[in-house]
């Protein structure tokens, strides 16, 4: 997303992209090197960028095949010494959404602040933390499945190691809420990474319901490496997939560029409203 285009009439919005059994010898021995918590702690530090300016192609895709599409402009900035990920969406197209707005303070040790601009309203209502199960935007996305969690709110398991596609090595690990609260407010009663070993980036994400089934898919591809001295990577294309019903979301980045010097100006309830 270049500049001009968070500036002008219309408001900005991003948003950021992530059972037990026995361990064979080789997980054995990556988990005795590298714990499952070690490895989503990777996972939460290599997506983390000084700055990042992105335009993105949002694909609403029905269980029939019918497409919706949308386009929006986003930002993100660290902020407290990388501890906290501001992010900030605005929708560019088609008009029905246009200006809605979106902005999210993703705390690395506490429950995650968000707003959402609704136009229509001329209103910015707060998101709470309990609502993280609700559809982001029509999507089968949820707006959780767009922030990062708190790695103290879950436990980890190694599950395995194996391939996983374009010659890439994969750990396989549960992430499990710790308490019911958290359950609920995810919707999910576990969540399965698989997670590439050169880059900490997951390629693959189950997502389980309370009693067991399988409710989501996540495919993330296209990784690219954006900061190379800090070896900080993004999908740029990541797809979920409904088990349930057959619909598909796709978040594209059309455009994404390293910025460490993004605007503070563009990360307040403030800024979300400008028409």
């Amino acid at each position: 997303m270049r500049t001009n285009r968070l500036t002008r009439q219309v408001p900005p919005f991003f948003f950021a992209i992530c059972a037990g059994g026995i361990l064979s010898p080789q997980a054995a021995q990556a988990d005795a090197a590298l714990s499952p918590r070690d490895i989503m702690e990777k996972v939460a530090v290599t997506r983390k960028l000084d700055g990042s300016e992105s335009t993105i192609k949002m694909t609403l895709i029905d269980e029939k095949g019918g497409k919706r599409e949308r386009e929006i402009a986003s930002a993100t900035k660290l902020f407290d010494g990388g501890k906290t990920e501001k992010r900030v969406f605005r929708f560019l197209s088609p008009a029905d959404v246009q200006g809605t707005g979106f902005l999210v303070f993703d705390y690395e040790a506490k429950p995650d602040d968000a707003w959402i601009y609704l136009p229509a309203l001329r209103k910015t209502r707060r998101i709470l933390s309990s609502q993280g199960s609700q559809p982001f935007m029509g999507s089968d996305f949820t707006y959780g499945d767009l922030n990062t969690p708190a790695l103290d709110d879950y436990t980890y398991a190694l599950v395995k190691e194996e391939p996983c596609g374009g010659g890439e090595s994969c750990y396989v690990v549960d992430a499990v809420p710790e308490s019911k609260e958290t359950a609920a407010a995810d919707g999910y009663s576990k969540r399965t990474y698989w997670v590439s070993k050169s880059k900490f980036v997951p390629t693959k994400v189950l997502h389980y319901a309370a009693d067991g089934k399988l409710l989501k898919e996540m495919i993330a591809s296209d990784i690219k490496l954006l900061d190379a001295k800090k070896k900080r990577y993004r999908s740029l294309r990541n797809e979920m997939i409904n088990k349930q019903n057959g619909r598909r979301s796709v978040f594209e980045f059309t455009k994404m560029t390293f910025t460490p010097n993004t605007k503070d100006e563009f990360f307040t309830p403030t800024y979300i409203e400008r028409g």
